[in-house]
């Protein structure tokens, strides 16, 4: 059954010294494991699915959903169907049905998911796929802080893709952390974006003392994406799991 830790993987789903887990993988698998994923949503999850206009966009939202069950499932030594969701005021998910330490959040971009898992602590994923942005100077200028405007428009012509998503996926992780969505203006918080350079929050409402509570960590899931977490502690280690395709990681659990 899917959801019990699979004959020697047990070790993988072993948190230790405050480790964070961070798993990434290819929402790509044939239709028949698709259907049988979709069994293990909730009738809300399910209504979702259905009001994809696209089969592509339904499959990637049925696998990415089927793909944290199985994972919380393993951790918690439950099947995947028997999972139960909360949501905060603004929409962060949470274990409904869970006394336990474990947090969890996970971010998509195109196919590629990112799902990150810890003990004790809030936490925020966000990945997004390098990409031409028309009029990024633009979009820099009316969402990001001043700040930020300055280091994205310093860099080299070249480094500014990787600056701009530096900095949306540093700030998506933040916000995604603090569970606050949309609530949380972009500007009223600065972070680092220029490549090659520790990812850090530098203010929170211009308070430097009150960024030094968070810790940002950022990450390649695969060759042309960017990634970043944030959490409120001191740094934790991070265990980043091999890229895998849904299909493979589903079917291991499945035989376990």
């Amino acid at each position: 059954m899917i959801g019990m830790r699979p004959s020697g993987l047990d070790s993988q789903f072993v948190f230790s010294d405050r480790q964070i887990h961070v798993w990434t993988v290819r929402l790509t698998a044939s239709e028949a494991c698709a259907s049988r994923c979709l069994a293990w949503l909730s009738d809300d999850e399910q209504a979702r699915a259905a009001r994809f206009h696209f089969d592509q966009h339904r499959q990637a939202f049925v696998l990415g959903r089927a793909v944290l069950r199985a994972l919380l499932g393993a951790m918690l030594e439950i099947s995947p169907a028997e999972i139960r969701f909360r949501y905060g005021p603004k929409g962060k998910p949470a274990l409904a049905d869970w006394s336990g330490l474990l947090r969890f959040n996970s971010s998509n971009s195109g196919n590629l998911a990112a799902y990150a898992f810890t003990e004790g602590c809030e936490l925020g994923i966000d990945v997004e796929a390098l990409r031409p942005i028309p009029e990024m100077d633009r979009i820099a200028a009316r969402f990001f802080a001043p700040g930020e405007t300055s280091a994205l428009l310093s860099l080299p012509e070249p480094d500014r893709p990787q600056g701009f998503f530096n900095c949306w996926t540093r700030k998506e992780a933040y916000i995604k952390a603090v569970g606050e969505g949309l609530s949380v203006p972009l500007d009223s918080f600065q972070v680092t974006l220029q490549p090659g350079a520790a990812a850090e929050i530098l203010c929170l409402g211009g308070n430097t003392e009150a960024a030094k509570a968070w810790t940002l960590e950022d990450f390649a899931p695969a060759a042309g994406f960017v990634g970043a977490i944030a959490y409120p502690d001191r740094s934790r280690p991070v265990l980043f799991r091999p890229l895998i395709n849904a299909e493979e990681l589903l079917l291991a659990y499945d035989q376990g």
